[in-house]
């Protein structure tokens, strides 16, 4: 298996990965009219962590989607051993495999920015249903940086782009979002050290390169907290 960041996660089976974690995904969902009617799409549910929350404390028909099938295969063991009736997908974002007008909200916590944002927001759209909200926590950039910084942000975590509040605001703009709303979200880089996080879900053997990768994730955002933020966009259609 490549020794990249995603591969990374999906081996440690890191629950709740996104900045904030789970009691940002609590608050962000306290302010929403979600029900037991409501179909949910989580994109990049990874271990499942935000799936079996919704589905636990309300009841909606949730889809839970991943594109790694190492994530999937944790997440449906969680699903089981909590006896959750939780629609598993594998697939991209960047082409969903879903009706038009499916769904009335989508969360992407982490996960937008590590597609093509071009090709996945307009996905995003395609598959809300009218009046349908967007529910994303992304990697921000604050601050203009050099040739060099972008690289090694980039070359890391593989991402295909690092935007600003306003290409964001852009993107979701031209996928035909209406109204766009967008707040910042604190960072606090040691949540993610290995040992510190209580949702993992561990592969049983792991490369010692994939230990390396988490300190360096670690390590980045420390160098780069001035740079790196994080904003919770909400996007009506």
């Amino acid at each position: 298996m490549e020794s990249t960041y995603l591969n990374c996660l999906a081996l440690f089976g890191v629950g709740g990965a996104h900045p904030g974690g789970l009691n940002l995904t609590k608050r962000i969902l306290s302010k929403e009219k979600i029900d037991g009617s409501s179909k949910i799409l989580d994109v990049g549910c990874g271990t499942g962590q935000t799936s079996a929350y919704i589905a636990k404390e309300y009841g909606s028909h949730v889809t839970a989607l991943d594109n790694n099938k190492i994530m999937l295969e944790k997440a449906g063991r969680r699903f089981q051993s909590m006896n959750l009736p939780i629609e598993i997908r594998h697939g991209s974002a960047e082409n969903l495999p879903f009706e038009n007008h499916t769904f009335d909200f989508i969360l992407s916590e982490s996960v937008t920015a590590f597609t093509d944002v071009s090709k996945t927001v307009p996905e995003f759209k395609r598959v809300l249903k009218p009046n349908g909200v967007l529910l994303a926590v992304e990697m921000v950039r604050d601050k203009d940086i050099s040739g060099q910084q972008m690289k090694e942000i980039l070359d890391f975590y593989g991402v295909k782009q690092l935007l600003s509040e306003q290409e964001w605001r852009s993107a979701f703009q031209k996928a035909g979002f209406e109204q766009i709303e967008m707040e910042k979200v604190e960072l606090q880089p040691d949540i993610q050290q290995v040992g510190v996080s209580n949702d993992y879900s561990l592969s049983k053997q792991i490369h010692p390169s994939f230990y390396e990768i988490f300190e360096k994730h670690h390590h980045l955002s420390i160098v780069y907290k001035d740079i790196l933020a994080c904003g919770k966009f909400r996007c009506t259609v």
